[in-house]
C-alpha cells in the first residue's frame, strides 16, 4: 500500500531517523492533541524509543509535541493489536461494508475506555493509520 506523506510528515520522519537511527514507515500529526504518531517496524520500537525513552523525550523537547511510537506488522490482525496495545483485544473479525474493509474488535469491558481514548482520539488515530497502511476503512469496537 502506497502512503503519500506531506512535506511536514517527511521532515518529522527524517528527524526521528536522525535522533533514533530508525526509519519510520508512516507519521501522522493529531492536530487537536498536538501529538505525533510514528509507525515503525514492530521489532524496532524499543530501539526507536531509546533507553528510558530518551529518543522520545528528545523529540518531544525539540518539537514541543507529544510523541508516540507504534509498531507495524504486515499482518492486519497483528497490526491492529499493536495499535490498541495495551488494551486487550479478544476477537477480531474482518468484514466488508459497501465494498470497504472493516475491522470489528471485541475489547474487554475494562479496556474500552483505553481503546477509544479521551474524546475518541485513540480510535481516530487508529482508523487513520489502519486506512493508510492496511486499507481498513473503519474500526468498530464492541
Amino acid at each position: 500500500m502506497n502512503i503519500v506523506l506531506s512535506e511536514e510528515e517527511m521532515r518529522y520522519i527524517s528527524l526521528l531517523e536522525m535522533v533514533s537511527g530508525v526509519k519510520a514507515r508512516d507519521c501522522i500529526l493529531s492536530e487537536g492533541e498536538n501529538r505525533l504518531v510514528f509507525l515503525v517496524q514492530k521489532e524496532l520500537v524499543g530501539l526507536c524509543v531509546g533507553k528510558n525513552g530518551c529518543h522520545v523525550k528528545k523529540l518531544k523537547k525539540m518539537l514541543g509535541k507529544e510523541v508516540e511510537v507504534v509498531g507495524y506488522s504486515e499482518d492486519p490482525e497483528e497490526f491492529l493489536r499493536l495499535l490498541f496495545a495495551p488494551a486487550q483485544i479478544g476477537s477480531l473479525v474482518f468484514a466488508e461494508e459497501d465494498g470497504k474493509k472493516v475491522a470489528v474488535l471485541e475489547v474487554r469491558q475494562q479496556d474500552k475506555g483505553l481503546a477509544i481514548g479521551k474524546g475518541g482520539a485513540r480510535i481516530k488515530r487508529a482508523k487513520r493509520l489502519a486506512q493508510r497502511n492496511c486499507g481498513i476503512h473503519n474500526i468498530i469496537i464492541k
